[in-house]
């Protein structure tokens, strides 16, 4: 949802279609971003607002005063189904739709409480429950949050306030003795337990949390950048003719070695997957899950907690503090318009939300630059075999009167640094002049409308200055001062338009699979989009040799190969050749950056396009070499005689296969493991006599195989589907991909679980290496191999002989939704030891 809702975008291009050719004249030729802007938004009429507003009205954002109760009764059957990631997910839906101070509020927060605590989530469970007891939790009900709130001070190890909290519980028993009588007899047997637990409980280790948070610190860049601010000093910015501004190294640097690690100057949650437009009572109320439901608004933090707006039931967030800065730096402007934003994009809600945050006085100093005229040389060409020109740092050249002079980089300050800051983010490239005509009369369209009901709530919550860190949060007040709205627009109309080539996605991995699956799979899926001034100077590599994660909004950059002193630092916009083939990933490029790739891996592949990418490739079914042609193929083998066959009729076949793969996948997450195998051997026996060994369907089919036979426990099986799965990895995305540490990250596991040890502490270690490539000692799975290799060292020697199938008793570590579980499973083979 970059772009308008496909209903308004529809409307603004018919509109833009009726046009007189006189006025698509003027707007197509128009000099400036403001001409731009003042033609469009006066050709928005109230019926174009009217529409807009229906559109709008369709996203329920508000609070629904019948809905806590419905969100409360669906996560009750959540809870019942022991599913309470699900639970937790409802309550909160329901804390977002309920007021403050009222009973509807304080129950779903207790509700959420229990599902929290039975997660092991015992932090965040004691502050739902203080939650629950802020906003008028009934009396009557006390007792069963203050014990479940002992229990959770006695697992943290805090015994001095778990016997507090026993106290008190017992003095109102006393002081009530009312309250004792309807005390349900198992909640008596329970404060009588945990009393016992008490006086034998010894203190704890230190937390998970705590342990992440030093791994955090000590993964700082240690040697920054003084002229390149979050960049390590092994990079230096500079200017070539044809590329413009990059970023080379400036000594040779190895694989894994941290090169940037920048917090977005602003970012927006993406909203996902959104239940449609409200028309009737059936739909009224959506149950899916969505990353708004799982991710603090304002910090991307993964929560199940989350912390509501007062105002409406979109925004919410992981705490107190960040729903108190989000409200002070932008969300006071932004809620009362949160259906608005929806509808216009994540693009136009991003070039708002940058302008909220710089404030009206930097956006006013800046307008000059505005109405310059478009430049025909707005372009940032991809990389080329050119030799990068390595000029001062912060300085360009030009010549004059036969002479080379000096001139300030774009973005850089008067010291020359380059800094993320707005006049960097002002700096990056709109490529105005390459836009259609009819997009840019769509944003402006779309900030027109924007502006408007700014303009109508007379902008009172826009602060005249940026706010720079959380200690003037309380200072801030609600300016007087009324912007011009033009300024105001035009600035986001820039924005907006530079998003298409500067936006970053922010993503995440997350775990996917059958519920209760000890070995896990995992996906990247995209969690928002921000503005990265530093990371917007890296050009477009189909290969790069860099490689991006996240934490909440800070991007890391490292290395994933060996850069040499002088080469260019290259980051992937997308199109990845692993993930598609050049002529694909040309149009891409083109129709979104606006030019034509001419990386080393487009100009090989180009050569060599008729063949394909071995991953789509076809084989003989006589003799298995690969098949070749275009429309009709034949035997790459001379020595074959097998008949041509029709590109077309190979095609529907893998069109048939892949449909049966689909269904053998919805059987395995179902749970029926025995038909979703016999169902993915069949699919291999057929891919085997006409796709090529490394075709991505024949990984895919080995990796169903593999997780299949680790849910039945049959770990040897297990194993050798997924090493075949991981050749295919290998070819299509290279030895030290990030996906190929995935793949070896769930190989640890069934080795793990298998009880193989030599071979699990081999693929942890190749596993380790591969994926700090890519990312950070906080990695999950980075984490979690470091902990199933101490399990392992740990073990005493045990006799050598053949592996033993069966039943074992292991601690088994299953990646959840958020952090670590622990799962014990029974081990025959060391008797009652545990790992």
């Amino acid at each position: 949802m970059d772009l308008p809702v496909d209903e308004w975008k529809s409307y603004l291009l018919q509109k833009w279609a009726s046009l007189p050719t006189s006025v698509q004249v003027t707007i197509s030729t128009a000099e400036t971003l403001r001409d731009i802007f003042l033609h469009s938004s006066s050709l928005l009429q109230p019926e174009d607002e009217l529409f807009l507003k229906r559109l709008s009205k369709g996203y329920l954002v508000g609070k629904d005063s019948d809905a806590p109760l419905f969100y409360r009764e669906e996560g009750n059957k959540k809870f019942q189904e022991k599913d309470y990631t699900g639970a937790a997910v409802l309550y909160s839906k329901g804390v977002s739709h309920s007021r403050p101070n009222t009973e509807d509020m304080s129950l779903c927060h207790a509700n959420r409480s229990a599902a929290l605590f039975h997660l092991g989530q015992y932090e965040t469970c004691l502050k739902d429950i203080n939650r629950a007891q802020t906003h008028g939790y009934p009396e009557r009900l006390q007792p069963k949050i203050m014990l479940r709130k002992a229990e959770c001070l006695v697992a943290l190890g805090r015994l001095q306030e778990a016997r507090q909290t026993i106290s008190d519980l017992e003095r109102n028993f006393t002081a009530t003795p009312a309250l004792a009588d309807v005390l349900p007899q198992t909640l008596q047997r329970n404060l009588h337990r945990l009393k016992m637990k008490v006086q034998e409980k010894d203190s704890l280790t230190e937390s998970f949390p705590a342990a992440l948070a030093k791994t955090l610190e000590e993964a700082a860049l240690r040697e920054e950048n003084e002229q390149l601010s979050n960049a390590s000093s092994s990079i230096g910015l500079c200017v070539d003719p044809l590329k413009g501004r990059c970023l080379v190294a400036t000594k040779d640097i190895l694989p894994g070695e941290l090169l940037v690690q920048e917090d977005a100057f602003v970012s927006v949650l993406n909203p996902g997957e959104l239940p449609p437009p409200h028309h009737g009572l059936d739909s009224k109320w959506d149950t899916r899950v969505t990353n708004g439901d799982l991710y603090c608004h304002r910090c991307l933090k993964h929560t199940l907690a989350t912390v509501p707006c007062d105002g409406c039931s979109y925004a919410k967030y992981c705490s107190q503090e960040c729903l108190q800065q989000a409200w002070e730096l932008y969300h006071r402007t932004e809620c009362p318009l949160g259906g608005l934003l929806l509808t216009l994009g994540v693009f136009c809600h991003i070039a708002l939300r940058l302008t909220l945050l710089v404030g009206f006085e930097d956006v006013r100093k800046i307008i000059p630059k505005l109405c310059d005229k478009i430049s025909n040389k707005d372009i940032c060409l991809p990389e080329s075999n050119n030799q990068v020109k390595t000029l001062n740092y912060g300085l360009g050249e030009r010549e004059k009167n036969g002479n080379i002079v000096e001139t300030p980089i774009p973005g850089c300050n008067i010291n020359g640094k380059y800094e993320n800051n707005y006049n960097a983010v002002f700096n990056l490239l709109p490529h105005t002049e390459n836009h259609s005509p009819e997009h840019k009369f769509l944003c402006a369209l779309c900030v027109s409308a924007l502006c408007r009901q700014l303009e109508a709530a007379s902008l009172q919550a826009i602060p005249t200055e940026r706010i720079v860190n959380s200690s003037q949060l309380k200072a801030a007040v609600t300016p007087e001062l009324r912007p011009d709205v033009t300024i105001w627009g035009v600035a986001m109309l820039r924005h907006m338009l530079q998003l298409q080539c500067n936006a970053q996605a922010v993503t995440t991995i997350q775990h996917t699979g059958p519920k209760g699956s000890i070995v896990t799979d995992s996906r990247q899926v995209r969690l928002a989009t921000g503005i990265f001034p530093v990371i917007s100077l890296l050009n477009h590599s189909c290969n790069p040799n860099t490689s991006v994660s996240f934490i909440s909004t800070v991007a890391t950059i490292r290395a994933s190969q060996r850069i040499r002193k002088g080469q260019e630092i290259l980051h992937c916009y997308g199109p990845h050749k692993s993930r598609m083939g050049v002529a694909e990933r040309q149009q891409k490029l083109r129709s979104q950056y606006f030019f034509d790739c001419a990386c080393p891996a487009c100009q090989t592949e180009a050569h060599r396009m008729a063949a394909g990418p071995r991953w789509e490739a076809f084989c003989c079914n006589s003799c298995g070499a690969p098949m070749q042609g275009d429309d009709v193929l034949r035997c790459g083998s001379r020595s074959c005689a097998e008949s041509a066959v029709s590109r077309d009729h190979l095609v529907s076949r893998l069109q048939d296969l892949q449909q049966q793969v689909r269904v053998a996948q919805k059987l395995l997450r179902d749970g029926e493991l025995e038909r979703a195998v016999q169902r993915l051997s069949g699919c291999q026996r057929d891919a085997e006599s006409f796709l090529w060994a490394e075709h991505a369907v024949v990984g895919e089919i080995a990796d169903g195989l593999a997780r299949a036979f680790a849910a039945l426990g049959d770990w040897q099986k297990s194993a050798t589907h997924l090493q075949r799965s991981l050749c295919v990895v290998e070819v299509r995305h290279g030895p030290s991909s990030v996906e190929m540490g995935h793949e070896l990250f769930k190989l640890a596991q069934i080795f793990f679980n298998g009880f193989a040890v030599p071979e699990a502490l081999s693929t942890i270690q190749k596993a380790e290496e591969v994926l700090s490539l890519h990312c950070g000692p906080w990695d999950d799975e980075i984490q979690e191999l470091q902990k199933m290799k101490s399990c392992l060292l740990d073990l005493p020697p045990t006799p050598v002989g053949p592996a033993v199938q069966g039943p074992r008793r292991i601690l088994t570590h299953r990646k959840g939704a958020h952090g670590t579980q622990v799962k014990e499973v029974l081990l025959a083979r060391c008797g009652a030891s545990r790992l």
